[in-house]
């Protein structure tokens, strides 16, 4: 089983439109990891959202499964990406790995170098939608 495919994902309706669209543009792989993603999420408008779900320019924190070391992170679009200030983009492994998924599911991804990652996600932070953004 692919590990980015394991528990329940929910994604914005929004967002869903605007990655699809992504997807399209950059002519991207249909196996690839956020192709995945936005195949098998529960959909529901941006309004309906929990609090505690991934969305595009949340942040969040997480906690290594191995190291135990806590980082944060927000996920963005390719463009608004400075992975060394935290800003990964949802086309990235961790990206992909992170988006729809809620406080205290796990993520896994593998790095281009080939290395396994299992991180829990303990807290959304920020959530555009939670703060009432609904078109962000």
């Amino acid at each position: 089983m692919n590990p980015l495919t394991l528990g329940d994902r929910t994604l914005t309706e929004l967002d869903h439109v605007r990655l699809s669209s992504l997807l399209r543009r950059l002519d991207a792989a249909a196996d690839s990891p956020l192709d995945e993603c936005l195949a098998s999420a529960d959909l529901v408008p941006s309004r309906q959202v929990g609090p505690d779900v991934v969305t595009m320019y949340s942040q969040v924190q997480l906690v290594d499964a191995t190291t135990g070391t806590r980082r944060t992170l927000t996920l963005c679009y390719p463009a608004d990406a400075e992975p060394d200030t935290g800003f990964v983009s949802v086309l990235s492994p961790v990206g992909a790995a992170l988006l729809g998924r809620r406080v205290g599911s796990s993520a896994s991804w593998v790095t281009p170098d080939g290395r396994r990652h299992e991180a829990e996600i303990v807290a959304v932070l920020f959530q555009p939608e939670a703060s009432g953004d609904y078109t962000t």
